[in-house]
């Protein structure tokens, strides 16, 4: 199954786009959850409007989904800026320059997947990010020249999912750093319910609690659900979501209890049937999924290993006992695995 085709990592085409974008809190106080990075971002922001200065850098790591580019929009809202959003694996060291030198005093820049920019555009910001000053080098050898450009105080903010591939040169101009974690229960069907209210749809409290047990301890997967189950709710019934209109629309979505879909059990099935338990190599179970290997080991692996039912070994992938029990992988005498 592509990527593309998961509700976890589906790509939202542009009307689902900007019902996600609907969905975002504005302002920290509406923020749910990281209730410790709140704080700390509160008191950094309180004190930087204060005495009227840019923001310290801000690095925001943690899985897919939990907010980073929510917390970077917020960023900007309650320090009343601009924002310049762009990729870190499409910046080039010309790209850097143009939007360093076209950027305004206190305004935020916002760089997704920043560990994947590559080092000709990361050692631009290197004197951008701890002097406010850009050097354009013209020429080469003997005859080469520096260009020194004064830069207005700015903030960056980066987010990354792999924060241990960033280098420490780059790392060390951070002032903050922040880790965002996976959600609790409760926390993630406080944002159901305000997502269905944004949405307009009438949702019953169980319900919103069992889309939020779904969701993998990510609001991103949770509101996504929820447009799915509304989607049921309003073809299939009245529009109201009911908890067994949402045990309908998880069931047709094949999201079980746990959170995982069809091809989260398929993998765990594979390592424990295909390959009686492990270890398997990472290729060998890929090809045996029709997957690629990066595709396992970053969107499927990161919640099974959170949930204890798979290990990573120097010989291969394994599954616990928790895993095989899930699956109901069963011996041929009946008995667990």
């Amino acid at each position: 199954m592509p990527v593309s085709d998961r509700i976890t990592t589906a790509v939202l085409d542009p009307e689902d786009d900007e019902v996600e974008r609907s969905l975002r809190p504005r302002r920290l106080d509406d923020f749910v959850g990281q209730e410790r990075i709140k704080e700390q971002l509160g008191i950094a922001l309180d004190a930087a409007k204060g005495r009227d200065e840019a923001l310290d850098h801000v690095l925001l790591a943690g899985p897919p989904g939990l907010g980073k580019t929510t917390l970077a929009q917020i960023i900007r809202e309650e320090l009343g800026v601009g924002l310049r959003t762009v990729a870190g694996p499409a910046l080039e060291k010309k790209d850097i320059a143009a939007i360093l030198t076209a950027i305004e005093p206190r305004d935020v820049l916002f760089i997704d997947e920043i560990h994947r920019l590559n080092r000709a555009a990361e050692e631009i910001l290197y004197p951008a990010l701890e002097d406010f000053r850009l050097d354009i080098v013209f020429g080469q050898g003997a005859a080469a020249r520096t260009l020194t450009i004064d830069l207005p105080p700015f903030t960056l903010v980066g987010a990354t999912t792999r924060s241990g591939l960033l280098t420490t040169p780059l790392r060390d101009r951070f002032g903050m750093t922040f880790r965002l974690g996976y959600y609790e229960p409760g926390q993630l069907g406080t944002i159901v319910r305000r997502s269905a209210s944004i949405l307009a749809v009438e949702i019953e409290d169980d319900a919103a609690d069992e889309i939020a047990g779904r969701s993998r301890g990510t609001p991103r997967i949770a509101n996504r659900i929820l447009r799915r189950v509304r989607d049921v709710a309003e073809v299939r019934h009245a529009g109201k979501i009911t908890n067994e209109i949402a045990r309908e629309a998880l069931n047709l979505l094949e999201v079980d209890n746990l959170g995982l879909e069809r091809i989260d059990r398929e993998l765990l099935s594979a390592i424990a049937e295909k390959f009686d338990g492990g270890p398997v190599g990472l290729s060998t179970l890929a090809v045996s999924l029709g997957e690629e290997p990066d595709t396992i080991e970053e969107v499927y692996e990161p919640f099974l290993l959170q949930l204890g039912f798979i290990q990573r070994t120097p010989r291969g992938r394994t599954i616990t006992a928790l895993g095989r029990a899930h699956v109901g992988a069963v011996r041929v005498d009946g008995s667990l695995f």
